[in-house]
């Protein structure tokens, strides 16, 4: 099976997608994940990538597709993936749907969590990060048993600068402004569901399973 996760940051996606490799038996592909392990890995596009990477700057999506690409003829992905964080635009899926045709293959379903903008500012704006081990908290729903203290190390818990409120309503502008259109995209294909991203990781999941094709 062949899916997408849709969803503007601190939907759920990376916590879906995990659950969802549990349950299917097949790798979930992350485009952050994948550009860091091919610049590691030495390969030709992963060397263009990393001065970009970091810099702080947007990898071109020639790179991207062609990182996609190499990922998906890995043996791991015969059998099916879940990508998460690609495509981002319109142009990307064109890419990307023209890459699987050559490769005799198409998306089963594309999956969009949806949670409202101000659930996910309460989400993401809460968290609270340990910056020696990595540990993360939140101020209401997993808070540490002493306030701006790390349960694991004892060090004092920061507010990443990306985890801000203000920083959190800019990247769901961006969202909308360049994702949202893939769900047109693949409305007129007939593969998106979308699912309903509040409520329990369980309730959730067991929503994700109900909205996939028959398998």
């Amino acid at each position: 099976m062949n899916l997408i996760l849709l969803g503007p940051p601190g939907a759920g996606k990376g916590t879906q997608a995990k659950k969802l490799v549990a349950e299917l038996g097949i790798p979930q592909i992350s485009t952050g994940d994948i550009l860091r392990e091919a610049a590691r890995g030495g390969t030709e596009l992963g060397l263009k990538a990393k001065p970009l990477m970091d810099s702080g700057k947007l990898v071109p999506d020639d790179i991207v597709i062609g990182i996609i690409a190499e990922r998906l003829k890995a043996p791991d992905s015969s059998k099916g993936f879940i990508l998460d964080g690609f495509p981002r635009t319109v142009p990307q899926a064109e890419a990307l749907e023209a890459m699987l045709r050559a490769m005799g293959k198409a998306i089963d379903r594309v999956l969009s969590i949806e949670v409202p903008e101000q659930a996910v500012v309460e989400r993401i704006s809460g968290r609270r990060s340990c910056p020696r081990d990595g540990s993360v908290f939140h101020v209401l729903a997993q808070p540490p048993k002493r306030d701006g203290i790390c349960d694991a190390c004892g060090g004092p818990l920061i507010q990443r600068d990306d985890d801000r409120a203000e920083k959190v309503v800019e990247r769901n502008k961006q969202y909308r402004e360049k994702t949202s259109p893939l769900i047109a995209f693949y409305s007129q294909r007939g593969v998106l569901k979308a699912v309903a991203g509040e409520g329990t990781t369980e309730g959730v999941h067991a929503s994700i399973l109900e909205a996939l094709p028959q398998r």
